[in-house]
């Protein structure tokens, strides 16, 4: 499973605010099946099979547009771990693993 890291910037909205488009880009990702995400303030975590992560990042991309946006800018980090298993939850597990040590 692939975890990704999307953060999606409307660009010349008139506005300083964006949380419209955030609210209408998690009610476009909620439409996408098989992957898992978290919202969080600096963007959005996505979990699943590598082909569900890029339809997620097309949605997500594409929602602004939608919403009268001319311009978008998105950043994507992947981690595609192929060894073994791997999720934010078991992640996360390991640092904290390792501070308690």
């Amino acid at each position: 499973m692939a975890i990704a890291e999307i953060t999606v910037i409307p660009v010349g909205t008139g506005s300083t605010s964006l949380s419209r488009y955030v609210a209408d880009m998690q009610r476009a990702i909620d439409q996408v099946e098989g992957i898992t995400y978290e919202l969080t303030a600096m963007g959005t975590i996505i979990e699943g099979p590598l082909d569900r992560l890029f339809a997620a990042i097309q949605a997500l991309h594409e929602s602004p547009f939608q919403a009268g946006a001319k311009r978008v800018s998105t950043v994507v980090k992947i981690d595609d771990r192929r060894d073994k298993a791997s999720s934010v939850v078991q992640k996360l597990e390991s640092v904290r693993e390792k501070l308690n040590a």
